[in-house]
């Protein structure tokens, strides 16, 4: 088949690269324009930029698809895709281009929809505590996420697992599911299965604002926090005067009723108190420092016992 791919972040990487490699034809690509990024401000490519150059794909970077959007539509008219392929494009496609492709557009969902339409599924399914999660290809439509359901497949999230550990094996997940979309829509033996609107949930983009970590709470809420929030835009907490961010935890099974939340009970290991149990702070890194085990962090700074944390 030939394919147009959109997609901008890593996580959209390993889809491209599956379909680079199989027998289909990826014509163009479509991602997010070139950002200024690190202490420089240096203008950086996506990393789906990247890939597609090293691989002599011409790649379209429009800054907006609706108030282009005669000029991109043509472009893809031009293209004639059988398919058309989204993964972490962070694009709304207008309608206009949803019709183009003979099999439409494949999305790769970071969830199992429709729990978590939006922009941050991978987060909140490890903020909220879920057990499980996985990948879903649904055939877009106008709405967010919203389009028939074509495959889903499921995976456990780990007890300690790091949302951007999870991001990283849903992508090679979603490229797996992706090319198994593509091949039974071309030989017709899929069937779709329209999203139920009552089970839907949004996953609504993460900010800054989130990333104070409240010891009041229980510590598998602490926990998740950390896990979910790792590692951008990291939890963290204040040390000293200064902000300590928190990459990685574990859930301690100590009785901290009795204890004031937020301080140190182990100076040597450090575990914080919350309102059940304990967390026990496995990487950090402290305002001017960089990331570091956290037996590394405290072999050079001593902390008292009773020390509070907390913003």
């Amino acid at each position: 088949m030939r394919i147009i791919f959109m997609g901008t972040p890593d996580f959209a990487v390993p889809t491209l690269k599956a379909l680079i490699e199989s027998e289909h034809e990826v014509t163009a690509v479509f991602t997010q324009p070139d950002k200024p990024k690190g202490r420089g401000m240096r203008l950086t490519p996506p990393p789906v930029k990247e890939l597609a150059a090293k691989n002599g794909i011409e790649v379209f970077q429009p800054v907006s698809l609706k108030k282009d959007a005669n000029r991109y539509i043509n472009a893809v008219r031009v293209l004639n895709p059988d398919v058309i392929v989204v993964a972490a494009y962070g694009k709304i496609l207008p309608k206009e281009l949803l019709q183009i492709p003979k099999y439409g557009c494949v999305n790769v969902h970071g969830s199992l929809l429709p729990k978590y339409r939006g922009a941050a599924p991978i987060q909140w399914s490890v903020l909220n505590g879920d057990r499980v999660t996985g990948i879903t290809t649904m055939l877009m439509s106008e709405g967010l996420d919203t389009g028939d359901i074509l495959l889903k497949r499921e995976t456990e999230i780990g007890e300690n697992e790091t949302a951007s550990e999870l991001f990283e094996r849903l992508s090679v997940l979603g490229a797996d599911l992706l090319m198994e979309t593509i091949c039974r829509l071309e030989t017709g033996d899929i069937t779709q299965i329209p999203q139920d609107d009552n089970a839907a949930s949004y996953a609504k983009m993460l900010s800054k604002d989130m990333c104070a970590i409240d010891f009041s709470k229980d510590a598998f809420s602490v926990h998740k926090k950390i896990c979910g929030l790792s590692d951008w835009p990291c939890a963290c907490t204040v040390l000293w005067g200064k902000r300590l961010k928190v990459y990685r935890s574990e859930i301690v099974d100590i009785d901290t009723s009795s204890i004031p939340n937020g301080s140190i009970i182990d100076e040597k290991k450090f575990i914080v108190a919350c309102a059940d149990k304990a967390v026990r702070f496995v990487i950090v890194q402290q305002e001017g420092l960089k990331k570091m085990d956290s037996e590394d962090f405290l072999r050079g700074r001593k902390i008292q016992r009773g020390t509070i944390l907390g913003l």
